[in-house]
């Protein structure tokens, strides 16, 4: 499988004439030869693979890492790369540009003094942008212990409690059901709080009649989920019922639109402009989606602008919303795998309205 995902690197190789590529950007590691840990690089040759640790990494490197073999560093990692370079006739060696500082740079350009260190763009975070079937079961894991974690704590939604109250019941649910932690900082907001599309779980006290927007993921084996539902308090009056329906249907509309070969700004169309079409168009402000796997927020983005190709094992987002200060907001989310002729829904919670 590890072997699969690095031949995504041949095309990187071959445009820019490499010898090697360093990665040190964790979640890259993780996904190339299986170290989950907090500290380590991976250089891949065109034949070969080694993981850099130090001696605190070592016995779990040897517990996790496939395909590549294990180099113990001292305190300056670099000049084993520098040994492996000169080892192995390595003279062009790509890096991470998106994820190297600029200090980290010279740092490198110091020691690897000899070496054509040629810069690599975000596009290489491109070789995680199509799951394989391994992720998309980890993602479908997580995300399905995600919806049940929300399901329980649901009956604790009610007025007088707190929204904060909520965000810690939910991540306490998550962690008890087996998740590492959650996947970002958990959206709830109620009442005219949900006119903020980042409306992170304050003070604020529920009240009855209002609609509470509340979007949330679980993290598990590095992998994030990221689902969002709308409820209300008691009924929350006809205007919050309609914006909520006008937001369901265009939510609706874009999962069923899902399939390989559609444009990303034409997915987010589809949604846009049903919400236009009602009347809405000035409120829906973010884009519609983005990619989700090892980190919570990756490529692809579907936006207005977004030139990006869905492919199947793409696993995205789908979250339209109405926002409208001063009233509140309806965001409606879940998260698919794009299949060969359409998309599956990871998430699992009923995204009808549900009045508490």
């Amino acid at each position: 499988m590890l072997k699969s995902r690095r031949s995504n690197l041949k095309r990187f190789f071959e445009k820019h004439s490499l010898d090697a590529v360093l990665f040190s950007d964790l979640r890259n590691v993780r996904y190339l030869c299986g170290f989950s840990g907090t500290e380590g690089a991976l250089l891949v040759s065109t034949n070969n693979a080694w993981f850099l640790c130090d001696s605190r990494y070592t016995a779990q490197a040897a517990e996790e890492v496939q395909g590549a073999e294990i180099r113990e560093c001292g305190a300056i990692r670099l000049d084993t790369v520098a040994a492996l370079a000169a080892d192995y006739d390595l003279h062009r060696v790509g890096f991470e540009a998106a994820h190297t500082t600029v200090s980290a740079y010279r740092r490198m350009s110091e020691k690897l003094n000899g070496i054509d260190l040629v810069e690599l763009g975000s596009d290489l975070d491109e070789i995680r942008i199509c799951k394989d079937k391994a992720e998309i079961e980890q993602l479908a894991s997580v995300a399905e212990l995600s919806s049940r974690a929300f399901e329980a704590i649901m009956g604790e939604i009610k007025p007088g409690v707190r929204e904060v109250d909520i965000a810690l019941a939910l991540e306490f649910e998550m962690r008890r059901l087996g998740a590492e932690g959650k996947a970002f900082d958990f959206i709830v907001a109620s009442g005219e709080r949900g006119s903020m599309p980042h409306g992170r779980a304050s003070d604020k006290i529920i009240c009855s009649g209002e609609m509470i927007t509340v979007d949330f993921g679980a993290l598990k084996d590095g992998y994030h989920s990221d689902e969002t539902v709308t409820v209300a308090c008691g009924d929350p009056g006809t205007r919050a019922r309609e914006i909520h329906a006008i937001v369901k249907t265009a939510h609706d509309l874009a999962i069923e639109a899902v399939r390989p070969g559609i444009i990303c700004r034409d997915l987010d169309d589809v949604a846009r402009s049903y919400i236009r079409d009602k009347g809405y168009g000035d409120y829906f402000g973010h884009g519609l989606g983005h990619g989700v796997g090892l980190e919570i927020h990756e490529m692809p983005t579907l936006s207005p602008r977004s030139t990006a190709v869905l492919q199947e094992g793409m696993v995205i987002t789908v979250e339209p919303g109405i926002y409208i200060q001063g009233f509140g907001g309806v965001r409606i989310e879940d998260t698919v795998t794009v299949t060969s002729d359409g998309c599956r829904v990871l998430t699992g919670v009923d995204k009808k309205l549900i009045i508490l």
